[in-house]
Parts: C-alpha cells; sequence; structure tokens
C-alpha cells in the first residue's frame, strides 16, 4: 500500500489555508475556487484548526448565522487529527472512518506539508486492487 509520502507526490503542490480570524464567507468562497471540501486553519505557519463545508453546514446555516459576520475560529474543528509522511494509507482509511473525518493534514515535526482527503484515498486503493487484478490475471495465463 502506498505511504502518505507516495500520495502526496502524485498530488499538485500547495496547502489551502485560512486565518481563524478571516469571515466564514471568505472561507467558503476559497473552498469554492480551488474545488476542495476542507482549509486549514493557520495562524502563520501553525495548524490551530480546520474548516469544512460540513462545518460550515451545520454551525452557521442550519444556525441562521451570518457568513460575513461570523469568523473561521467560530466554527473551526481545533482539535486535528494528523499524520505524518511515514504513515501508510490503510492507516488514514481506518483512521478517517473511525473518527469521521473527510480531510488529513499531513505534517512533519511542526510543518504541515499536505492535506489526503477521502477522495484521494479511496483512489489509491482502486490502482492497488486494479494492479493487484491485472497481475493475478497475468499469472493465471502463464
Amino acid at each position: 500500500m502506498f505511504s502518505v509520502q507516495q500520495l502526496l507526490d502524485q498530488k499538485p503542490k500547495g496547502i489551502f489555508s485560512v486565518a481563524p480570524d478571516e469571515p466564514v464567507l471568505a472561507a467558503i468562497k476559497k473552498m469554492a475556487q480551488h474545488h476542495v471540501g476542507a482549509l486549514l486553519v493557520m495562524t502563520g505557519e501553525k495548524l490551530v484548526g480546520i474548516v469544512s463545508e460540513r462545518d460550515y453546514a451545520r454551525k452557521v446555516v442550519l444556525l441562521g448565522r451570518s457568513s460575513e459576520e461570523t469568523k473561521v475560529e467560530a466554527i473551526m474543528s481545533a482539535k486535528v487529527v494528523t499524520v505524518t509522511p511515514k504513515q501508510d494509507a490503510h492507516d488514514c482509511m481506518r483512521l478517517m472512518t473511525d473518527m469521521r473525518i473527510r480531510h488529513l493534514p499531513v505534517v512533519n515535526g511542526d510543518r504541515v506539508v499536505g492535506v489526503l482527503s477521502i477522495g484521494d484515498l479511496v483512489r489509491a486503493v482502486i490502482e492497488e486492487q486494479e494492479r493487484t487484478i491485472q497481475d493475478l490475471e497475468t499469472y493465471i495465463r502463464g
């Protein structure tokens, strides 16, 4: 199975983030602009949270709050589950399933080096299964 680092190497470079004091509307616009479902919440280089479309739906829309007046820090998840580049995709999938999350920031020491989504992991598993099937078919044909 792929390591987290191998998965990151296959993705375009770049980490999309927002500051905790920015309005939620700015975060939603940034998610739409970059076609992502979550943004890291950063103070400088420090990871302080993560905010997702789910957070927006549940903590702004359903509560009738203002997207322009509500700050990201009011709706972000401050307890961020992270992984390291050395972990493997299966570990990540188990973690995401157990924690019911869809995005995992990847940290090396104190530095954020990327983000994996559930889509990245599903894609990796499908690729691995396709390779296994091809190998088995080749073996059977002799």
